[in-house]
């Protein structure tokens, strides 16, 4: 596969590998509020990144989970693991093999949440891709807050053609 680094310049900061959430918009087809991650960091093509998100108290889902003592749901940080995997997937892939594409979920294992994700905080999810045969991916990832491990998870994806 050949690498992304040829496309637009100006939402990367190529000194450190760091993505604007412009460039993650290109990048997967997630939009707010489902939209999770912010911005994609540390990124080595093909093997690893960090998405980082922003734990604000005015996020959508703290309205109801749970009032008066906001937690983070569970599954938004599978979620937002899959976002950064599918964000580094798409980053690594040449345009024209990711174009019209969509990443699904198809399986996740060994999901465990250590501690609560609570707001005014930024989670960072270290995402590795461990193996890929044809579309189908497999990643590993480890969620933490201030160096603390609040999440890790295994799960598969598949690139798929998106039917609009």
């Amino acid at each position: 596969f050949s690498s992304r680094r040829r496309h637009t310049r100006s939402l990367c900061d190529w000194s450190s590998d760091v993505c604007s959430s412009d460039l993650i918009e290109s990048l997967i087809p997630h939009r707010e509020p489902f939209l999770l991650i912010d911005k994609l960091i540390e990124i080595v093509p093909m093997i690893s990144a960090t998405g980082v998100m922003h734990i604000k108290k005015t996020d959508f889902f703290f309205n109801g989970h749970f009032p008066g003592q906001p937690v983070m749901p569970g599954v938004l940080i599978v979620e937002a693991f899959g976002q950064s995997a599918a964000a580094l997937t798409a980053y690594s892939l040449d345009p024209e093999i990711v174009k019209n594409k969509l990443v699904y979920l198809m399986t996740v294992n060994n999901a465990r949440f250590r501690n609560p994700v609570i707001p005014e905080c930024e989670l960072k999810l270290k995402v590795e891709a461990t193996r890929s045969k044809g579309k189908v991916w497999k990643y590993k990832g480890v969620a933490t807050v201030n160096d603390k491990i609040m999440a890790d998870s295994e799960w598969m994806a598949t690139i798929v053609d998106r039917k609009d």
